[in-house]
């Protein structure tokens, strides 16, 4: 069964000396899925870039980070119900953002 790929272009980070390796969120149950997401991710200079990625299953643990932490995160469809919530803290925790479909 292969997985649907998202159809949006993720841009590249600017580059600054204070950002060598990228800070990633992957918030969803389906790790797997969410690496797929990464795969042709903008690399720096023509080279691939190292990244930072932390997973969380949960929710309700966005609220916890702090504004601007991640570089980028990449969000399992949340439930119809915690969109707005879930969004917000997206758009408050990381400069970039992908919300894909289960």
């Amino acid at each position: 069964m292969s997985c649907p790929r998202p159809a949006v272009c993720l841009a590249p980070l600017p580059s600054s000396p204070t950002l060598r390796n990228p800070r990633i969120l992957l918030v969803g149950a389906h790790q797997p899925s969410l690496l797929r997401c990464l795969d042709g991710w903008p690399r720096r200079q023509g080279k691939a870039v190292a990244f930072m990625a932390q997973f969380i299953d949960d929710l309700d643990q966005l609220a916890g980070f702090a504004d601007g932490r991640f570089d980028l995160a990449v969000l399992q469809s949340p439930p119809a119900g915690q969109a707005a919530e879930a969004i917000a803290h997206l758009t408050r925790i990381a400069r970039q953002g992908l919300i894909t479909r289960r």
